[in-house]
């Protein structure tokens, strides 16, 4: 019987895994996995939100991120579940701009996500750099399709899903809601850099890191 592997090593090398991409501006914008010790800025990045800005995103009227879903993503990796936050240089400090969630089931090859952007940074690309890293990583952990679930006067959203090449359509989890989603190809090279590395090493293949909790 084989031995279990260290999943708590598993979680720290998530660390490694970040991307720099440029926006239209030529603005750099980084993207990485969230850590322990961005708690208090991903909270505060919430609660900077507007109020409807957090409705969409939290799909409920909160005026921050709950303990719960904090906890949830902050261990990146259980469950299949995985969190990124969007960061660019403003006053010679690290800001979060934008996050993103996902989730991959192993079953149906599917990565459902969520993503949110700060409401002072849209209209300057960063929703469609977010949603093209997320394609990136959805296909290297496996995925077939993306998709997501979001209020149907959610424009924002609707927009960005809809100029990515998503179709809308299919049974949403609320009649509130619209249901948008990708098809996605394992090309050869993964476009994100991270994660061409990650899948060479085929890293990303660790049974402990996919399995469901």
């Amino acid at each position: 019987m084989l031995a279990q592997p260290d999943r708590s090593s598993i979680l720290t090398d998530l660390g490694r895994y970040t991307d720099i991409v440029r926006l239209k501006s030529g603005r750099p914008l980084t993207v990485r996995f969230i850590e322990q010790k961005d708690a208090d800025g991903l909270m505060a990045y919430f609660r900077g939100l507007s109020r409807q800005s957090r409705y969409n995103r939290l799909m409920g009227a909160v005026s921050e991120l709950p303990p719960s879903e904090l906890d949830k993503t902050l261990h990146v990796g259980e469950g299949s579940r995985f969190a990124v936050i969007a960061e660019m240089r403003v006053d010679s400090a690290d800001t979060i701009v934008g996050e993103a969630r996902y989730s991959y089931n192993t079953d149906t090859q599917t990565t459902e996500f969520g993503l949110s952007i700060g409401d002072e940074w849209q209209g300057q690309g960063i929703g469609s750099a977010i949603l093209s890293n997320l394609e990136c990583r959805a296909a290297a952990l496996g995925a077939l399709r993306l998709f997501g679930e979001t209020f149907r006067n959610n424009e924002q959203m609707i927009g960005l899903a809809r100029k990515a090449g998503y179709t809308f359509g299919g049974m949403a989890s609320d009649w509130r809601q619209v249901r948008f989603e990708k098809p996605l190809y394992r090309a050869t090279d993964i476009p994100c850099e991270s994660w061409k590395q990650a899948a060479t090493a085929g890293w990303l293949r660790n049974e402990a890191l996919l399995a469901a909790h």
